[in-house]
């Protein structure tokens, strides 16, 4: 029965593991000195070796006959152990054996003594994958399993990880494989399996494998039953880069802002049944190619992976646009490609990213200079902030400010306060000096509402807050209680503790509605005489 190559070809012993040398010259060292550890976390892109270290690591703890590190290969256990038939090795895809269930039987089953090895080795792939309740079920069996059992995690999603997890094993970070090392080890594979390589199809598999050596011997493996010489040409055909003229037509388009061309080109793609998500996709491939062919020439051929008369054709593109217009446009189609997820209709969605990249998009109203928004803004907080001061100044008994108590605490949670605020001296209240760190903590909760707070200052006096803000919105916007409760929170995540949150706002109503009044009515002025001015012109 026919075997495929990446599995006829994986490697058996360390020093048949490529472009990992620090983790395999470790790993090596451990066993020699006998001093393995008892849990081990893989992690790297797909490809890289993680799996078959783990299983090369099984064998060699376990080998009668271990050699500088090696599995002997030929002893009892070791082909019990290639083939799948050593018990004393268990090994778990954690991707469909995710659940608590699923490691609660792995932990009573790890009480039991290995029947042939010395360690009973449980391999858990893409652990990342496990479920939250399974990862607990799993954290007191890894921190103090029994002298026998060995535990050898591996991941492509680290980040996806908890770190009690983490802590508990040794890690170790399995980097891409260098195009160079792929296509010297496709070479050897072609030689012995009698495929015919030639060098620049070596290096055409290797480019296309991005760093991962399964997908490099997956794809010869491919090309080796599509022709009988395996050069650029052949291998470019197989991996489906070849005949992709409805791409450069589309990025012509774009380029000439040619808006009917692009349509048409994707209504044909269309109808021929062409995922349009995949063809957002190999835009945004494209545009890469065409971005690094602008930011580094010198240095791009190396970079990109395409057909030499490819290459001409995205020089060409490439001319058309300067390199910010690029970048513009390959995030354009990123967020398509994220849009597209959720879209009721993806052809509606892409379509409209297709039209705004050919820059036809026209304003239907006249333009605003945000400029001068921002200026009347600081303005108008400038001589709101500056009332309370001159009143004071006048001599004249401000008007009494408006008090609002916006507790965000759940019904069922009621803070019960340390002090008795009817005894509250002014001089009791202590000024937060934190409170700019809430604020920016609370922009990132609720940036729509946080600007209401702006200029505003506040102090604490036990688990109470006093907020004096400058703007009265901010007395409207807080009597919803999902902004109140976002506030808590920001003052709960910089302060470490919860508080009964009283505001109060510096100015009156009149005071408020007449700065704003005359802000409006300086802004019709400002308008009329520029009018004017445009007229006499």
């Amino acid at each position: 029965m026919y075997k495929a190559l990446y599995r006829k070809w994986r490697p058996m012993t360390f020093d048949d593991v490529i472009s990992q040398e620090y983790t395999t010259e470790a790993l090596k060292n451990q066993i020699i000195s006998g001093k393995t550890a008892h849990a081990y976390l893989f992690t790297g892109s797909r490809g890289t070796g993680k799996t078959t270290c783990a299983r090369i690591l099984a064998k060699a703890v376990n080998c009668r006959n271990m050699k500088d590190g090696n599995p002997c290969l030929e002893c009892d256990i070791c082909r019990d152990a290639d083939s799948g038939a050593l018990t004393d090795i268990v090994e778990i895809d954690a991707a469909s054996n995710n659940g608590v269930d699923n490691i609660r039987d792995l932990r009573d089953a790890a009480v039991y003594t290995p029947e042939r090895g010395a360690y009973k080795i449980y391999i858990i792939d893409e652990v990342h994958m496990l479920s939250q309740g399974a990862f607990n079920a799993l954290l007191k069996i890894m921190e103090e399993p029994p002298a026998y059992v060995k535990f050898i995690l591996a991941t492509t999603e680290i980040h996806k990880v908890p770190a009690t997890i983490v802590s508990r094993c040794q890690r170790y970070d399995f980097r891409r494989i260098k195009a160079e090392d792929i296509a010297k080890r496709i070479s050897y594979i072609a030689g012995q399996e009698d495929i015919d390589l030639t060098e620049d199809g070596a290096a055409m598999i290797a480019r296309l494998a991005d760093g991962g050596m399964r997908d490099a011997v997956s794809l010869l493996d491919q090309c080796s039953v599509c022709a009988q010489v395996i050069d650029a040409e052949a291998v470019s055909n197989a991996a489906g880069i070849a005949g992709r003229d409805y791409l450069y037509d589309m990025l012509d388009a774009v380029s000439d802002s040619d808006t009917p061309k692009a349509l048409a080109v994707t209504a044909g793609l269309y109808d021929m049944s062409k995922d349009l998500t995949r063809l957002c996709e190999e835009l945004i491939i494209q545009l890469r190619n065409i971005m690094l062919l602008k930011a580094s020439p010198e240095t791009a051929e190396k970079l990109i992976v395409c057909m030499p008369d490819e290459l001409a054709r995205l020089r060409a593109i490439a001319e058309k646009s300067d390199l910010s217009t690029v970048m513009d446009r390959l995030s354009a189609l990123q967020e398509c490609r994220e849009r597209m997820n959720r879209a009721m209709n993806k052809r509606v969605e892409f379509e409209m990213s297709l039209i705004k990249l050919c820059g036809n998009v026209k304003k239907t109203s006249e333009s605003i200079d945000n400029s001068e928004i921002y200026d009347k803004i600081k303005q108008l907080e400038d001589k709101i902030s500056s009332v309370p001061r001159t009143a004071a100044a006048a001599g004249q008994a401000p008007a009494q400010p408006e008090i609002m108590e916006a507790s965000a605490s759940p019904a069922d949670e009621k803070i019960i306060p340390s002090i008795d605020i009817k005894k509250l001296r002014a001089e009791d209240i202590v000024p937060c000096e934190q409170w700019n760190d809430v604020l920016e903590e609370f922009r990132k909760i609720n940036p729509a509402v946080a600007g209401s707070l702006e200029g505003s200052f506040a102090g604490t006096a036990g688990n109470y807050i006093f907020i004096t803000a400058q703007n009265r919105f901010f007395m409207e916007l807080f009597k919803v209680k999902e902004n109140a409760n976002s506030l808590e929170t920001a003052i709960r995540s910089i302060l470490g503790q919860r508080f009964i949150i009283k505001a109060k706002c510096a100015t009156t109503v009149n005071e408020q509605k007449n700065l704003a009044e005359q802000l409006v009515k300086k802004a019709i002025e400002n308008k009329i005489e520029t009018s004017v001015e445009k007229e006499n012109a």
